[in-house]
């Protein structure tokens, strides 16, 4: 069995902690060992690896959390990256064609797809194992796993089993799927035992690559990439599962649940507080997330959800929390902070004068080991203070060492890079009439191989 585990989201029913480029599951405030904090994400590869389920897992990822994804979980994960982000049959159907025509697996392979967010315990993943057995022993198409519902939510995919159907030990044939029905399609359905779709769905490589043959898409994983963008942004629920004919469910009695809100996220966090900050003892059921160097203090509050980062500060009921999503609007500002393969980034300050100049500022931390791709600018000069650590700074293949109070000035066109020898912290001020991404011409990530450059000229 092949696993695909899908990482995906808009970053807007955790804001402002969550942006585009960090999504839900990347922020780090679950408890783990000894109060360590960490991610979803990280909590998930974690109970995979106790589960032995870590040997054939891709994940699937948009281009834009690549460095994340390399940062928590490490640089030899197999990804297979999404250009954009387009839903979730896009994002399976471009999986199901990687497996196929890159990785050359067999069509008769069972592939089980599954979020990288659930809050689940160890028994959960006993359950994705069985799915496998499940494909191979029935005439089902796909398999699924159903949790019992607990009020009628209008988010969740719903199953409804056929009671008419011969039905089996470890599982049960499904009369029909409903994906996200209204609050009075979901209470009958309630009435008549459905299940919460998890997410999680099982299916023979061939079945899915019949699918995109039956809806004209190429199953080559590189023709599907060249017209990615022109692919329906549609659930894989309303495009498979509402029309597949056959389909089973293992029904699924643990602990279950999607922590899509600020709600339900504290509800499952071991500390009320995260970052700096303080709260009187008559707060109750409150939580503060602070990721700003600046103090926040809670007084006498009860059911409040208070979180401060560099993208903005929320305070709110949280029974109210969810309405965040309809109040932060689509923008195209820049994230306020990001994590990366070699550390983080947090903007500080950002101003366009009147004639035309932008001057960005933000603090970088490199960890130690960890570099800077060796990359040049047409359109902005940088200036980089070094506030703490030492490193190797290359200018225009020149290497030098720099420590805490060098500055390095970097004009426009100049060739540079750093990596860290121990922790680095760095203000970088960037000055020009563009600053953007797409400025940045990256000539080597790997300091090595710059290395070699430089001793080969």
């Amino acid at each position: 069995m092949k696993l695909i585990l899908l990482s995906g989201g808009s970053g807007k029913r955790l804001w402002p902690l969550s942006n585009e480029s960090r999504s839900k599951q990347f922020l780090k405030v679950l408890t783990y060992q000894q109060n360590e904090l960490e991610s979803m994400v990280q909590r998930i590869w974690r109970q995979l690896e106790t589960n032995d389920l870590l040997d054939d897992v891709f994940l699937s990822i948009e281009k834009n959390h690549v460095d994340i994804i390399q940062s928590q979980l490490g640089s030899k994960v197999p990804l297979i990256i999404e250009p954009e982000r387009r839903d979730t049959f896009p994002a399976i159907a471009l999986a199901a064609a990687y497996l196929r025509s890159v990785t050359k697996v067999n069509l008769d392979e069972i592939i089980t797809v599954m979020p990288v967010d659930p809050f689940v315990e160890d028994s959960f993943f006993h359950k994705v194992k069985e799915l496998e057995d499940i494909i191979q022993q029935s005439d089902a198409d796909i398999a699924l796993i159903g949790v019992q519902p607990t009020y009628p939510s209008t988010k969740y995919g719903y199953i409804l089993p056929d009671e008419n159907e011969k039905n089996h030990d470890h599982y049960l044939n499904v009369k029909f799927f409903r994906e996200k029905p209204t609050v009075e399609e979901a209470e009958q359905l309630l009435e008549q035992d459905a299940l919460w779709n998890c997410g999680v769905f099982a299916f023979r490589l061939g079945y899915l690559i019949d699918q995109l043959k039956e809806r004209n898409l190429p199953t080559q994983y590189d023709e599907l990439i060249d017209l990615y963008e022109r692919i329906p942004k549609i659930s894989f629920d309303y495009e498979i599962l509402e029309e597949a004919k056959q389909i089973a469910v293992i029904p699924y009695n643990g602990f279950w649940k999607d922590l899509g809100s600020w709600k339900s996220l504290t509800e499952e966090m071991q500390t009320t507080i995260v970052g700096n900050g303080l709260m009187s003892e008559d707060c109750t059921n409150t939580h503060l997330i602070n990721e700003l160097d600046i103090p926040v203090i809670v007084l006498g509050t009860s059911n409040l959800v208070v979180t401060a980062s560099p993208e903005g500060i929320l305070v709110s009921d949280k029974e109210k929390s969810h309405q965040i999503k309809e109040m932060v609007t689509e923008s195209r500002q820049r994230p306020m902070f990001e994590e990366r393969r070699w550390g983080w980034y947090r903007v500080l300050e950002y101003t366009n004068s009147s004639n035309g100049m932008e001057v960005l500022t933000k603090k970088l931390f490199l960890h130690a080991g960890k570099n800077l791709s060796y990359q040049y600018h047409h359109k902005r000069s940088e200036v980089w203070v070094i506030v703490d650590g030492e490193g190797e700074f290359v200018l225009n293949n020149v290497i030098s060492y720099v420590k805490s109070g060098d500055v390095l000035n970097i004009p426009v066109g100049a060739k540079h890079g750093i990596k860290a020898i121990k922790d680095l912290e760095i203000i970088e001020v960037q000055m020009g009439s563009r600053l953007e991404e797409s400025d940045i011409k990256r000539l080597f990530m790997s300091w090595e191989e710059l290395k070699q450059s430089i001793r080969q000229h």
